[in-house]
């Protein structure tokens, strides 16, 4: 994954017209800046999808509980007058309760995680419709409005917020027994209980977590063009998201949560639509192009791909 992240910046850097970074105005910009900025919410949604896959779920709803968490936030600055930190506060708790949803629908009901997190995305994306009477809601909020477009010595915001989350979440999983426990139920759920360890509650946060960072990416997505879109918001990064955790390393049947692994996933992908579209590239066959590049980066990552270098490596012995 380093290896194709770096081969596409540096394909870019000499064959990409205006793929420069340049200091203008107390800030760094350009187009690797904005793939960092741009990359940012599919970043988040990657974090807490990731604690999801490993345990052998799946969370359709992230690109739902975005429009969700955005929408709530911009009704109460509106046409609430309510302060931008506990409008903030608010869509983030109504996106992780969300989440919690969607933790007890999998492991207290046990209803399949594809299903559970599908009603979900049906469902929170219909509520925001309701909230906002189908109408996109505009706002005016230098306050909020710094989640997207503040910096920080000369970087955006949201890549300060997308790459400490994922930090603050690799430390937790690797320094803790957290990411023990969710390796160990990933990897085989019943042994995993029979160790003692607590797998509904377990289950719960995690998909609580996958609620909270799509939460965060709502926010900013919605700060980002000062309105929140029901409509738009979110659609189909739930995609994005999946495809970055995948081709990042984190096994789809569940096991060790590869966060780094995830963050430069997600950005591989962002740098390939980019410089797809930089090179005049048209959308849908830039969706093309993502596909073919996802299945490749799979295949090369698959059993069958270890197998036939496990035997080549004998054969040449």
């Amino acid at each position: 994954m380093r290896v194709a992240l770096a081969a596409l910046l540096l394909f870019n850097l000499l064959l990409t017209p205006n793929f420069t970074i340049e200091w203008r105005d107390g800030r760094l910009y350009g187009s690797a800046i904005d793939i960092l900025k741009n990359g940012s919410p599919v970043v988040l949604l990657s974090i807490g999808m990731t604690l999801v896959i490993a345990l052998g779920g799946i969370d359709l709803s992230v690109g739902s509980l975005m429009a969700l968490s955005g929408t709530a936030a911009a009704l109460l600055l509106t046409a609430h007058n309510t302060s931008p930190a506990l409008s903030a506060l608010s869509g983030l708790t109504i996106a992780m309760l969300a989440g919690l949803f969607n933790g007890a629908l999998v492991s207290l009901i046990r209803i399949q995680p594809i299903v559970a997190t599908l009603i979900t995305l049906v469902s929170a994306r219909g509520i925001a419709q309701a909230l906002s009477h189908d109408q996109k809601i505009r706002f005016e909020s230098p306050a909020f409005e710094a989640l997207a477009r503040g910096h920080f010595l000369g970087l955006p915001t949201p890549i300060y917020i997308a790459l400490g989350l994922a930090a603050v979440t690799a430390l937790a999983l690797r320094k803790t027994a957290l990411g023990m426990a969710i390796e160990a139920t990933g990897n085989n759920p019943k042994a995993a209980y029979l160790c003692g360890l607590r797998i509904r509650t377990i289950t719960i946060a995690a998909y609580a977590f996958s609620g909270l960072c799509a939460g965060i990416a709502g926010l900013i997505a919605a700060a980002d063009i000062k309105e929140a879109d029901v409509f738009t918001a979110g659609l189909y990064l739930e995609l994005d998201a999946i495809l970055a955790v995948v081709i990042g390393g984190t096994s789809l049947t569940g096991g060790r949560p590869r966060i780094l692994g995830s963050v430069l996933g997600a950005l591989t992908m962002q740098t390939l639509t980019v410089t797809l579209l930089m090179h005049n590239v048209k959308p849908e066959y830039t969706l093309m192009v993502k596909g073919l590049a996802a299945l490749v980066v799979c295949a090369a990552q698959s059993p069958l791909a270890s197998q036939l270098w496990s035997v080549r490596r004998r054969a040449s012995s």
